[in-house]
């Protein structure tokens, strides 16, 4: 059994994944795979590219034992995605944010902006975060384990947190 997080971006699931062992991060394994940004493969193949990549991908890491796996914020839409995590009876872990605080963070790492393409067209600034999570956090609540509000917290807090869920 694995730990997945799952939420926003910038809610610092792959910084905490780092901080534990044996991490996996999904969309880091997409863009090798597919040897270009996912920022490029939007722009040079559109969305359902890249949803095919991630996957593949998903599907993969979720037959994984005693990993901790950051799936991308998008993942669990796709109910073939949802259905390979569930089978597995992993423990899914919502990483939850308010949302300026997750356009506080996104703005301040600078590697999104070259990295993650704008998810609507409202170009990713906070009416889009709040759209996307409006959409994204009714999948992620039913599909999780336990829920940690990162807001306020640093990553070894998260990681903390985490551990006594587990």
């Amino acid at each position: 059994m694995s730990i997945v997080l799952i939420g926003y971006r910038g809610s610092g699931k792959t910084t905490v994944g780092r901080l534990l062992c044996g991490f996996v991060d999904t969309d880091e394994q997409i863009i090798r795979r597919a040897g270009k940004s996912i920022k490029a493969i939007f722009a040079d193949h559109g969305e359902i590219t890249f949803r095919d990549f991630e996957t593949e991908v998903v599907r993969e890491v979720a037959a994984l034992a005693n990993h901790v796996i950051a799936l991308g914020g998008g993942a669990l839409g796709r109910t073939e995605n949802l259905a390979a995590i569930s089978a597995q009876k992993h423990h899914l872990i919502h990483l939850s944010c308010e949302p300026h605080e997750l356009l506080r963070r996104i703005e301040s790492d600078p590697a999104t902006v070259e990295a993650r393409p704008a998810l609507t067209r409202l170009g990713g600034g906070i009416e889009e975060i709040q759209r996307i999570l409006g959409e994204r956090e009714p999948i992620w609540r039913k599909a999780m384990s336990a829920e940690v509000d990162v807001t306020r917290l640093s990553p070894p807090a998260v990681v903390e947190a985490i551990m006594k869920l587990i």
